[in-house]
Formats: C-alpha cells, sequence, structure tokens
C-alpha cells in the first residue's frame, strides 16, 4: 500500500532549484502549476524527509558518526567533525526547508484551494491540511534540534523576507506545541485523506494521530529539562499518551523504499551502489554489545573470523579487519539487512516511543505503567523488530547488567545506553539521546578538528551561504545561542 512514486519529470520542469546558493532559499523558484496535485507535493516532502534522516552520506547526515555507532575507514574529516569540508550544515539546512518544508507550504496552497462541496469533502479537506501540518513541526523540530535558533515566522516567504531573522528556539518549540496541538485536534479518523499519495501511512487518518501524538511526546521529553517549559512539557506529554500514541510495530511511522533505483533505501546507494568501503562498525558501541552479550549484534554488523569487532573511533583502518553492515560486492550475502535496498525508513517507531515512555515515569509524567515496564517494552521491541526473539530478549533482559533494577547507574545512564544501543541506524535519535541524557558516556578523538574543542559536537554550526548571504540575522543567532561552536549546547541540553 505504501508506493514510492516520484515526480521527477515535475519537479525537475517547474521547479529547478541551484544548490549552490543560498537564495534557493530566499527566492520562489518552485512554483508548481495548478496541474500538480497537492498529494504529489506531500509524497515528495516525505520521500526527501525520510531521505534526508535515512541517508549516511557524508555530504549530508553524519549522525551515525557523531553517534559513535560507525566510524570511517579512509576519510576522516566527518568522524573528526569537521563539517565544513563538504558544508555538511548546507545540506541539511537546505534539503529540510527547501525540499521538505517548501514543498509542505506549496501543498497547503493547493489543498487550501481545493474546493469542497459536501460535508464529509470537507473533513478530507481538513484531514489534509492537519497532517501536512504534522509534518511541517516534525520537519521544524530537527531543525531546531539541529542547530538552535533558526528562521520561522519570516522563512520561506522570499518576497516579504529576503533575509529572514532567526528565532528564539524556545519560542518556536512552543509555538509548535499549539500547531502540532490543532492539527491533531482536527484529525478526523472517520474522514480519508490523501489516499496512496501519503507513502507513510497510506492517508490512514488513524494512524496520523498516532503519529502526532508521540511526536508531542518526544517534543516533551526533548524540552523536558528546560525550566519555561517544564510544566508544557508534563502536560504536552500527558496529554499525548491520553490521545494515543504509537502502540507497536504496526504503528511505525515508515516509508517502504522498492528494490530498484532511484526508489531503494539511501544505504542501499551509500553502502552497495557507491562501490565503496568507507564505513565500519565503531568500537564504542561493538564494545558495549559485546560486554552484554547483545542478540542484536549479528543484525547490526557482520562478525570477523566470529567475533565483532569495533574499530577505533576516527582512525584510518582496513575495511576487512572490521566488523561493518557487510561486504557489499559479496555476492554470497555476508551481509546484514542495512544492504537491502528495500529496507524501510523510521520517522518514529514503537521503541522509541516506549523509552520516552520510561522516561516520563522516572520525571514523574502521569503516563501510566512504570519506568521498567517500559525500558523492558523498548528493548524487547528492538531485539525482535531487528530480527531476535521474545525469548532472546528475555535472556537478554534477565542479565544484572541489563535488568532495569539492577544495571549500572542513575535512570539516565540506564535509558540512556540503552536507548543508545537500540536507535542503531538511525543516527539523529541516537545522537539526540546523548545530547539529552549524556549517555552512553562519548570521547572525542584526540584528531577531532580544532573547531570541536576536543568535545562531541553538540550541534551543528550554521551553513557557511547564512553567514554570507544573510550576515546579520546569522550574527545575531550566534550570539543568542551562546556562539556558533560545535560545542554550544542547545536551550534545553541543561546537563
Amino acid at each position: 500500500m505504501k508506493k514510492i512514486i516520484i515526480f521527477i519529470g515535475i519537479l525537475t520542469l517547474t521547479w529547478g532549484c541551484n544548490d549552490d546558493s543560498l537564495t534557493d532559499l530566499n527566492v520562489d523558484t518552485k512554483n508548481p502549476s495548478s496541474g500538480v496535485p497537492s498529494g504529489a507535493l506531500l509524497g515528495n516532502a516525505e520521500k526527501n524527509l525520510f531521505d534526508q534522516m535515512t541517508n549516511t552520506n557524508v555530504n549530508t547526515n553524519v549522525f551515525r558518526l557523531w553517534a559513535q555507532h560507525w566510524s570511517e575507514t579512509t576519510y576522516l574529516d566527518e568522524s573528526n567533525y569537521d563539517v565544513l569540508q563538504r558544508n555538511v550544515p548546507d545540506s541539511h539546512w537546505q534539503i529540510l526547508y527547501r525540499d521538505v518544508l517548501k514543498d509542505l507550504k506549496e501543498a497547503t496552497k493547493l489543498t487550501e484551494a481545493e474546493e469542497t462541496v459536501t460535508p464529509a469533502e470537507l473533513k478530507v479537506k481538513t484531514n489534509k491540511l492537519a497532517i501536512i501540518e504534522v509534518l511541517n513541526v516534525y520537519a521544524y523540530t530537527v531543525l531546531v534540534d539541529t542547530f538552535g535558533n533558526v528562521p520561522y515566522t519570516e522563512a520561506l516567504d522570499p518576497d516579504a523576507h529576503p533575509s529572514p531573522a532567526y528565532d528564539d528556539a524556545k519560542v518556536i518549540y512552543a509555538d509548535l506545541f499549539k500547531r502540532l496541538d490543532a492539527a491533531i485536534a482536527k484529525l478526523d479518523a472517520s474522514a480519508k485523506s490523501f489516499g496512496e499519495s501519503d507513502f507513510i501511512y497510506a492517508g490512514d487518518v488513524a494512524h496520523w494521530k498516532k503519529f502526532a501524538n508521540s511526536l508531542k511526546l518526544r517534543m516533551a521529553i526533548t524540552v523536558a529539562d528546560e525550566p519555561t517549559l517544564a510544566a508544557t512539557a508534563k502536560t504536552a506529554a500527558e496529554q499525548a499518551v491520553a490521545g494515543g500514541i504509537i502502540a507497536s510495530t504496526a504503528d511505525n511511522a515508515t516509508l517502504q523504499y522498492k528494490s530498484t533505483q532511484p526508489n531503494t533505501n539511501p544505504l542501499y546507494e551509500d553502502l552497495v551502489t557507491s562501490g565503496r568501503y568507507d564505513f565500519v562498525a565503531a568500537a564504542p558501541l561493538v564494545t558495549k554489545m559485546n560486554t552484554l552479550n547483545d542478540p542484536r549484534r549479528p543484525y547490526y554488523y557482520i562478525p570477523v573470523g566470529g567475533v565483532f569487532i569495533g574499530a577505533p573511533y576516527a582512525q584510518g583502518v582496513d575495511f576487512e579487519t572490521y566488523s561493518s553492515a557487510g561486504d557489499p560486492a559479496d555476492d554470497e550475502g555476508d551481509h546484514t539487512r542495512l544492504l537491502d535496498p528495500t529496507l524501510e525508513g523510521l520517522l518514529i517507531d514503537y521503541t522509541e516511543v516506549e523509552f520516552y515512555l520510561a522516561e516520563a515515569v522516572e520525571r514523574g509524567f502521569a503516563v501510566g505503567g512504570t519506568a521498567a515496564t517500559h525500558y523492558n517494552n523498548a528493548i524487547t521491541s528492538s531485539i525482535v523488530y531487528w530480527g531476535g526473539t521474545t525469548a532472546q530478549a528475555a535472556t537478554y533482559l534477565a542479565q544484572p547488567t541489563v535488568a532495569y533494577a539492577t544495571a549500572t547507574g542513575t535512570w539516565k545512564q540506564k535509558i540512556g545506553e540503552q536507548a543508545w544501543i537500540g536507535f542503531y541506524n538511525r543516527g539523529y535519535e541516537a545522537w539526540t539521546s546523548w545530547r539529552r541524557l549524556d549517555f552512553p558516556v562519548l570521547t572525542a578523538p584526540s584528531s577531532a578538528v580544532p573547531a570541536s574543542e576536543g568535545q562531541v559536537p553538540k550541534r551543528f554550526t550554521y551553513p557557511v551561504l547564512e553567514q554570507t548571504l544573510n550576515k546579520t540575522n546569522y550574527a545575531a543567532a550566534g550570539t543568542a545561542v551562546g556562539g556558533d561552536k560545535l560545542k554550544t549546547k542547545l536551550f534545553w541540553d541543561k546537563f
């Protein structure tokens, strides 16, 4: 039911964009004709969003490296936190603003222009607008949680604001909660929406409502340590759970990739068709999993001589010496599911939600259950999702080093370390969880670029083109966040 339809011809003819200029974000170069349906724009925005959050192309997504799940073999720039060599922040910024939010804005315009005659048609239109709004909120949270202050109220309006000002990140988050609440209230599961133009849920509004509430829970947990938003976070988390959240893997927000390009999972292009051997398992994760006898190891990595071996992080190594996602040229299938072109992409899943619920309980939020139960559910879900069994999960959880009651450390350490393992192949979520909870303990390599100041990055620096073409607003934003540096903590990162 989840078919990928790439509107390359339409996009090429009607939305020609220059990737080399910041004016892509400030000039209205994408004016689709009235013949382009809003569903096409929604689907394209979804595809672009999934591709960006899923891929491991070092030009656009370095989060698996920064979470120290993977390391590079030869070209070590990104492992050493050099994001300027390939202008990584520029790419991440442009994809989210230009290829996701801009498409969603145009989809909104087209949907608003749709004529409705019957009450049933009005309900469908209302659902469409609400779904678009939920994705708007998701995309903006990623931008804020990556950079801090970003253009918001003046964004995507090049005529009125060719050089958009940056909004305070806390203010953006507060407004996003309101927008999300309004969208949730409008979602009506008794009516239809985009149908199969929606690649995530094929227009199933009930699932969109669960996704929206789960996003609300995620946002609440993200800002829970910020004093000015603490009360908002508690209320939002409790409301989200009461409203219905992702309750099983069947509810996961996924995009099902296909077996042929250009519709394969981006990892297939990065790891297989590229013909490159750029990534191996990083020692921090492999060592931890080996210590815990983690049953997910054969699903995450390929053993070498029957043993799972992680490479020293950010050091040049031979691909064959260390575990990896597998050899793309091995016709005998010596690889993990990460090399499967049809591997689904994920935006929010059941494992993630259960870790948030465990954390919510520890924070005193009335979300039901115990921290231990949610923790167990999250780990079991992850193990089964990757190919293990419930029996393996039970054995794993019975170990004193894993069991919630006896595992080492505070609740932040217990949840943080297991979430880090469970967020494998979701580098952005793993990096964000580490930034919030400060576990596991990750150490910057001695070879890291001087700009990192000896620390694992807490944020992306602003795009180079922003520094050049939106200089005044860039300078103000850098000052407001505490310095445009990799080590600068975001407003919610209090510890």
